[in-house]
Formats: C-alpha cells, sequence, structure tokens
C-alpha cells in the first residue's frame, strides 16, 4: 500500500490492506468518552485494538494518549478498561505515562484540577528500539558517595564511587504548553477540537523509532504525527474518517514537505 499518505477512511479499512507485522510505531490519540462531537463518527475499539495488535511489528510500540471524561460525578474509567484489553489481546504494558498539561481547560470546584492524560506504551514483546532522551538536569554532575551492595550475612560489600552525567534520563511524566498557540506551531491545526502537542508526538517518535521506520496513527486528525514523522525522516501513513479532517491535514502538511528539521 501507499505510504506516506493519509486515507481518508476508518482505520479498520487502512489496517485490513495492511500485512502482519507492517508497522514500526503507533502514535495516536483516539477520541473518548463522547467529550467532543467527532463529527457524528463512532469507533469499534475492540476490533481497532486487535488489529493494531495484528499489523505493529514484533518489538513494535504502540503509544495510546487518552484520557477520561467525568459522568455524573465520577470519572469513567475508559482508559484503564482499554489498557486491561490490550493486554488481554496480546500487548504488554510497557509503560503508563502521564503527559501533564502546562494548564488546565476546565477548573474544577470540588476536585484538583485537571491537568493530564495518559499515554500508554503498549509493546508486542519486548521493545526492539529505545532510544532514551536526555535531558533531565542531574543535581550531581560528576560523583556522588560510594554505592555498595548489602550481603546475604548482612555485611556491605562496596562497589565504589556513583558517577553521573550532566543529564539524565527522563521520568515518564512529561510537561507539555498546550492550547492555541503553544501545542502547534500552525494555526490551522486548531480547525481540529482535539490536538496533542507537536513536541509530544516528537519525543515518542524519537523514543520508539528509528529514522527510516514506519509510524502509524490511526485517528490521524490535524496531521501532527504525519508532520513530525516526515521532518524526524520517518515513512508515515495515517487514517482519519473525517474528510474535513484530512483536507485540514493535507493543507497543513504542504508547507513541510520540503522541510527536513523542526527541532
Amino acid at each position: 500500500m501507499e505510504i506516506n499518505k493519509i486515507y481518508n477512511e476508518s482505520n479498520i479499512e487502512t489496517m485490513k490492506r495492511m500485512p502482519d507485522g507492517f508497522v514500526d510505531l503507533v502514535v495516536t490519540s483516539p477520541p473518548y468518552d463522547d467529550m467532543r462531537d467527532y463529527n457524528g463518527y463512532s469507533f469499534p475499539f475492540e476490533d481497532i485494538a486487535k488489529e493494531l495488535y495484528r499489523v505493529i511489528k514484533d518489538g513494535g510500540v504502540v503509544v495510546w494518549i487518552v484520557g477520561d471524561a467525568t459522568i455524573d460525578g465520577s470519572e469513567s474509567g475508559t482508559s484503564f478498561r482499554q489498557a486491561l484489553y490490550f493486554k488481554e489481546i496480546g500487548f504488554k504494558l510497557h509503560d503508563t505515562m502521564i503527559y501533564e498539561k502546562a494548564g488546565m481547560s476546565m477548573p474544577s470546584s470540588n476536585r484538583y484540577h485537571q491537568v493530564m492524560e495518559y499515554m500508554f506504551v503498549f509493546s508486542k514483546g519486548k521493545p526492539k528500539t529505545f532510544n532514551p532522551l536526555k535531558d533531565r538536569k542531574n543535581r550531581w554532575t560528576s560523583s556522588f558517595g560510594n554505592s555498595s551492595t548489602r550481603q546475604k550475612n548482612g555485611e556491605l560489600e562496596k562497589k565504589g564511587k556513583i558517577e553521573f552525567d550532566e543529564y539524565g534520563m527522563r521520568f515518564n511524566i512529561w510537561r507539555y504548553a498546550n492550547g492555541a498557540g503553544f501545542g502547534q506551531k500552525d494555526d490551522a491545526a486548531y480547525g481540529h477540537p482535539a490536538t496533542f502537542p507537536e513536541y509530544l508526538c516528537g519525543d515518542h517518535i524519537n523514543s520508539w523509532s528509528n529514522e527510516g521506520d514506519l509510524v502509524y496513527d490511526c485517528f490521524m486528525g490535524s496531521g501532527t504525527t504525519a508532520k513530525i514523522s516526515h521532518i524526524l525522516n520517518r515513512n508515515w501513513i495515517g487514517s482519519e474518517i473525517s474528510e474535513k479532517y484530512v483536507e485540514l491535514a493535507n493543507k497543513r502538511l504542504a508547507p513541510y514537505l520540503a522541510q527536513t528539521s523542526l527541532f
């Protein structure tokens, strides 16, 4: 099938044309809990999850960014049910990460303000690629004391000094500016009701794939995954059932097709 293209159809139809083990990485954020009117479309989650398992390569990763609506005073828990279903069909829940937003969209009067979504990282077996992002400033930049191991007899065996690099690997809570003028570099992207930040997308693509790999977004929306995959020298495929959003994404992508670097 043709790559580097957004298919205007259901993701089930797109994936049916993919051979087994076709995709290296999926980065996506599905519509959830009817929090926004998505042009009247609905999505068969279990069928989508099964097809994702089939088309992802052994060692491939699915990054599933999702949150929960609050209904009648209770969070829905949809995110957890989806995560457990992914495990049920064979995926490993490799990491439960948090996307922390720099600001809230709606203040709460009887609970703490909601500023996060889950980023579930599912793998088909052991992840074949992990390029850790090391941009966390360490408190110590040379050495700090001595390491030791407690032996069975209770004595401590000294191992030598603990060495620290200037920058350490990130923790699994990632914070990004969000909202108009922050999460996206293109105003056109805000024609879609729900986008995730470009840097969030790029950080996952850099972490779980290498140049030349194939990245798939089964809910392409405004085209963020396609844009960032292209700029980071990955191939990509997208599915988007709404013709309106396909037109928006293609218009947004056009100026970047000749560019090679964003970050």
